[in-house]
């Protein structure tokens, strides 16, 4: 199959990489910054490079620019959805925006992917417009698991919600570590050990999670001793007014933001 990829920013290297590392292609990528770590993937993997769009026919186009840059460009794209199955990671950029760019005939899908992503490890949510077919279904899934697991969502407002959680739920994660790092800090603890043993700890907490199939809540408990030093902290985190109601404002503030950006 050919692949057209519009733009290589973190996300679509990230992409790129997982392609050449399957040996899925022919590839081509369009991307105005030609940096020279770009320049060297693309060599590797036999990609061809432009700075601008050119007239080509390629299966699939995956689009992976920001929603302000996507905006802009839609028109542009609109000769090539014509023909190719149209995949787009922009956020808040709905099948009906893209259609009315497109073409009501256009084969779309949404994707949010996550930075984990880049060492594949991440997580995506797909969403199918009417007129995709279950070939589409497979390529989109083939395209995206590049970047670690996959899953449909089927209704597209949904996808809103899994921008907040997964799409933005790394930054939280590395808000965490930051967090607990400061307080070590403040507890006496040199800063680069602070930082390190809180890094760590996040990171093999994760590794253990996705190697223990018990629930996150018995793994919480298996840590937890009654009367103990976590049951103390714990106590302050599960507050009615602690980190449980913290995060779920936040993950709705997320999934309004997604909402607004595409009303704009």
């Amino acid at each position: 199959m050919s692949i057209l990829l519009i733009g290589a920013g973190h996300m679509g290297q990230a992409l790129l990489k997982g392609w050449i590392a399957r040996g899925i292609g022919p590839i081509a990528v369009v991307e105005p910054t030609l940096s020279p770590e770009l320049k060297k993937l693309a060599k590797r993997g036999g990609v061809k490079l432009s700075a601008r769009l050119r007239d080509v026919r390629p299966r699939v186009c995956v689009v992976a620019l920001k929603p302000q840059i996507l905006k802009t460009e839609m028109e542009s794209l609109r000769g090539i959805a014509e023909h190719a199955l149209m995949i787009s990671i922009a956020a808040g950029t709905t099948t009906k925006a893209l259609a009315s760019a497109w073409g009501r005939k256009a084969r779309i899908v949404r994707a949010m992917p996550n930075t984990p992503g880049a060492v594949g490890r991440g997580i995506t949510a797909l969403y199918a417009s009417t007129n995709v077919n279950a070939k589409d279904r497979v390529l989109a899934e083939k395209l995206l698991a590049a970047l670690g697991e996959t899953l449909w969502v089927k209704k597209e407002s949904l996808i809103d919600s899994v921008t907040a959680v997964s799409g933005s739920g790394p930054a939280y994660v590395f808000l965490l570590v930051e967090a607990m790092a400061e307080a070590a800090q403040c507890e006496g603890l040199p800063r680069d050990v602070a930082m390190k043993l809180a890094r760590a700890t996040v990171a093999g907490s994760g590794a253990l999670l996705d190697a223990d199939k018990s629930s996150a809540a018995d793994l919480r408990r298996a840590v937890t001793s009654p009367g103990g030093t976590t049951e103390a902290a714990l106590k302050v985190l599960m507050a009615d007014d602690a980190l449980s109601a913290l995060i779920s404002r936040a993950i709705a503030a997320a999934r309004k933001r997604a909402e607004e950006l595409g009303k704009t």
